[in-house]
């Protein structure tokens, strides 16, 4: 895959992509990143790439034309790079889709990716209405700018390649890969400070280790996500849990106001 990264401070993305596993995914060939100053393409001698908003009011907005000029030159003659579908131009904005593991999972499919970061207080709004094929937001609230959520964006989707973790089964059992959340996990010691490691994890019996963790996975999620099991796949045995332990949850909360 090759990531274009249209940013206005391409330096902030030096180190998080300099070490660990991602920068051997780089030196590997399995990922390429290409990070883009958009003053670069600016055409006064102060690179400016912002203006007062038309209608006043407080801060200053990204100029189309830089924006519109960069991605043009990022992607000329590139839309190949997806199978005959145009590459995906995508704006970095708390007005965008919420980004979930789904669409990490949506995003890993394609061979070339353009992210666009914003700064200040947005973009013109020609930008979004004629250029990016789509808007993401992390969450619901707002940075100083869109590199750190590109950030969160790559590391999300490129964790999900082929090779880039080593094994094929790292992703299979994350939180939110299945619409859930994951079970625990324990290592040495088994007795640290005097708590323990749960019994079934050392007895070496996988099928009931696999039941144990598949009952923390409704578990964990039931306490503090319940609304991703509204969506999620659950099996017959999933939602006799759910129904047990809400029933018992409901009693235990009955009890204490008594």
């Amino acid at each position: 895959m090759r990531i274009d990264v249209l940013t206005l401070f391409p330096q902030l993305f030096e180190a998080p992509f300099s070490f660990g596993i991602f920068k051997r995914a780089i030196d590997n060939g399995l990922v390429e990143l290409a990070l883009h100053n958009i003053r670069d393409y600016t055409h006064d001698r102060h690179h400016t790439a912002d203006d007062y908003p038309y209608g006043g009011g407080a801060g200053m907005v990204m100029k189309p034309e830089p924006i519109f000029e960069a991605v043009e030159a990022v992607v000329a003659g590139t839309d190949t790079d997806n199978e005959g579908g145009r590459t995906p131009v995508i704006l970095l904005t708390p007005q965008g889709r919420l980004f979930t593991q789904p669409v990490a999972n949506e995003l890993a499919q394609y061979k070339r990716l353009v992210l666009i970061c914003g700064h200040y207080e947005g973009f013109d709004e020609r930008v979004r209405e004629h250029l990016v094929t789509d808007e993401i937001s992390i969450g619901d609230y707002v940075l100083t700018g869109g590199e750190l959520p590109a950030m969160v964006v790559i590391d999300a989707v490129l964790r999900l390649l082929p090779g880039v973790l080593g094994s094929e089964d790292s992703t299979l059992e994350d939180s939110h890969a299945g619409g859930l959340l994951e079970y625990p996990q324990y290592t040495r010691p088994a007795d640290f400070r005097g708590w323990q490691v749960p019994e079934v994890l050392l007895s070496g019996n996988h099928a009931e280790i696999e039941r144990w963790r598949r009952e923390q996975i409704i578990r964990r999620t039931l306490e503090r996500r319940p609304e991703l099991l509204d969506t999620a796949e659950l099996g017959r045995e999933d939602r006799e849990l759910v129904k047990r332990l809400t029933t018992r949850r409901s009693k235990d909360n009955k009890d204490r106001e008594l």
